[in-house]
């Protein structure tokens, strides 16, 4: 993707790996996209990894993304963030961001 439009609306899904579940991941990245004023939604998988996709301007998600790789959660061990499905959008498709079970 390039960067040469900061407010340039974009979209990707993101899956975190490592010790992720248990340590209120989803709360924390839920709280953080609000800050940020990011939209979409977080869960837990059945696999035990933490999925979800994410929209908003590319600086914004270029944080977030920083978050999921090498911050997370407190007590939360990452191992991996990958990310995929990057999109440019002409408009959000969600209005704010929710945590799904």
């Amino acid at each position: 993707m390039s960067a040469e439009d900061p407010n340039a609306l974009a979209s990707v899904e993101f899956e975190v790996f490592g010790q992720v579940q248990g340590c209120y991941f989803t709360k924390y990245c839920k709280e953080l996209a609000e800050q940020l004023g990011v939209t979409g939604w977080v869960k837990n998988s059945k696999k035990g990894t933490i999925v979800g996709k994410m929209q908003g301007n590319k600086p914004e998600l270029d944080h977030m993304i920083d978050w999921l790789k090498t911050t997370g959660s407190p007590g939360c061990k990452i191992e991996k963030c990958e990310l995929t499905n990057w999109m440019y959008l002409a408009r959000l498709d969600y209005h704010d961001f929710s945590i799904r079970f």
